[in-house]
């Protein structure tokens, strides 16, 4: 009977559309083209735009609570099949105002909300919503940062904004920013991306530098790396970092020709922070190992991906002078950090590297992607200059001469004014409710009998898992088979409750997997919690581990 009915409503329709005037084709023509490429088409898709438009730029919250989907319960099977046409039509397929619809009712319900309070599982957050209209502004002037030709201005200002974060992180005197701010010749640092490009182009810099020309051999840029290795009488380079490293420094290994196997990962200590003694001793195994081996750079991480750590930077600084060693900093988390004067110690050290990485887009609350790299000595980007006779000539003040980057655009505007409207305070005011909510959250989950801490927040980051009491018992017994056994069952119940939770669509955590020796040899699964969003309160971190309780009750008891 339902069948029937829905056929009849169907033919209805198909009858009624049978009757309705055909809609005019569309045709790509010069006079179609010209109108389209200047000014919307009709009434109907400059009345569409401003609709959906106004509600961005002056409601983008409330927006995005009301079209955005948080995870909506839709299969990535079924979106998938949605979207399988491979042809490009050759006439227009669709006016403005049906394109811009789409977006809203067909595509926009499908992202995931990252804005809600509620989505606390990754380094992706809310904005603030002046960052849409500077975002609009910025993709309507078009300037193309690789030149001077096709920015000017917008050079000169991101050569100050440069100088801002600079002067944020390595503190020199105002003698040295007036002789560097718009200097041509030098260079403070370079927008890239995002942070995995400025932690390759830290260490491309590295590795020019240490492989850098002398009599006989023009330089690692020009002759390769087993020129290199050969004029330099080594047999491999190494980059030393923490267990806890970015899979960015993976793909710099690769990509600079030496081997992402020689991107050594180094012992963490309790604090998930790299331990000097496995350093010092890794050191002293590489230097005294049958490779000739160069030691290219550590990195130190201000606030690591899984749980939001800093590594002592101030010791690994000593160490890096000590060995002669290349010192970058990726601080792409953590290192806003800076401009709060209550926890900027929590970073202390980092004026001491000779790079440091951040990204706008996390903790500087920008729209996707905006990466920077940061030198403490202004001449180390002369390392990979490169020239083109019709763009960045030699002699010219374009800042693609020293970037890894080509054309991109002038996000440098966005963070320059974001730091005006918002001053160090401002952005200082976010920073410590991360922290301090955070640390609200780790007494919450200690304060419950289900769930165990598992690494305390430096910053904003913390990680957990739910630890029922009766499988605790296990755990305490001192048999290792038993507590093997009970830490398997411990990690599928807390897959299986994030992956739930995720589904239901109501609040998100991130989960990951570390080797916290506890049990030794084996892998715990844990919940990991990202707390950036100013909206985000410990009311709501509540309701998210008692909707994570009631899954694992209905799941697994009942």
């Amino acid at each position: 009977m339902l069948l029937k009915s829905n056929l009849t409503v169907s033919n209805c329709e198909m009858m009624k559309r049978d009757t309705l005037p055909q809609q005019k084709a569309l045709i790509a023509d010069w006079q179609t083209l010209t109108r389209t490429f200047i000014r919307p088409e009709n009434e109907l898709a400059k009345s569409t735009l401003i609709k959906y438009m106004e509600q961005i730029l002056f409601g983008l919250h409330d927006f995005l609570k009301k079209h955005v989907g948080f995870t909506k319960e839709v299969s990535l099977k079924e979106l998938a099949d949605r979207f399988t046409d491979t042809l490009i039509s050759e006439h227009p397929e669709k006016k403005l105002a049906d394109v811009i619809t789409d977006l809203i009712q067909d595509i926009a319900p499908h992202a995931v909300n990252v804005a809600s309070p509620y989505f606390v599982g990754h380094m992706t957050s809310a904005i603030p919503f002046f960052m849409v209209h500077l975002k609009t502004i910025v993709a309507a002037l078009n300037q193309n940062v690789v030149k001077i030709e096709t920015s000017k201005v917008v050079s000169v200002v991101e050569k100050q904004v440069t100088a801002k974060i600079h002067r944020l992180i390595f503190r020199e005197n105002d003698a040295f920013y007036h002789e560097h701010i718009q200097n041509t010749q030098t260079t403070l640092g370079c927008f890239t991306e995002n942070g995995t490009l400025a932690n390759l182009t830290a260490l491309w810099v590295a590795r020019n530098q240490r492989f850098a020309p002398k009599p006989g051999f023009g330089g690692i840029e020009k002759e390769g790396i087993h020129a290199a290795y050969q004029a330099y009488g080594i047999d491999r380079c190494v980059v030393l970092t923490s267990r806890r490293g970015h899979y960015s420094l993976n793909k710099a290994g690769g990509l600079l020709g030496i081997g992402n196997r020689n991107i050594i990962a180094v012992d963490v200590d309790r604090y998930n922070r790299i331990d000097l003694n496995s350093l010092n001793q890794t050191i002293e195994k590489v230097k005294g190992g049958k490779e000739r081996t160069a030691i290219l750079a550590i990195v130190g991480i201000a606030g690591t991906t899984e749980t939001g750590s800093v590594d002592p930077l101030t010791d690994l600084a000593d160490i890096c002078t000590t060995n002669n060693i290349y010192f970058h900093v990726d601080a792409a988390w953590g290192g806003p950090t800076l401009m709060s004067e209550k926890y900027s110690h929590r970073v202390a050290g980092i004026e001491l590297a000779d790079s440091v990485s951040m990204d706008g887009h996390k903790q500087f609350y920008m729209p996707m992607t905006c990466g920077m790299v940061y030198f403490k000595n202004p001449s180390s980007l002369d390392a990979v200059i490169y020239h083109a006779n019709y763009i960045n000539r030699p002699g010219s003040v374009d800042l693609g001469i020293k970037s890894l980057s080509g054309s991109r655009e002038a996000n440098s505007l966005i963070l320059d004014s974001a730091l005006k409207i918002m001053g160090s305070r401002g952005y200082a005011l976010l920073i410590e409710h991360g922290i301090e909510t955070a640390r609200q959250f780790a007494r919450e989950i200690d304060n419950r009998p289900n769930f165990q801490l598992i690494t305390p927040p430096e910053l904003n980051i913390l990680t957990y898992r739910l630890y029922p009491s009766v499988i605790e018992e296990d755990i305490s017994s001192g048999n290792i088979e038993r507590i093997g056994r009970a830490n398997e069952k411990l990690n599928h119940i807390n897959r299986t409750v994030q992956r739930l939770q995720r589904e239901a669509g109501h609040s998100f955590v991130s989960r990951t997997t570390l080797n916290t020796g506890d049990p030794p040899g084996q892998d715990t699964v844990v919940l990991r919690c990202v707390i950036m969003n100013p909206m985000t309160n410990l009311e709501i971190l509540r309701e998210i581990l008692d909707e994570q309780e009631e899954i694992y009750r209905k799941t697994f008891i009942t």
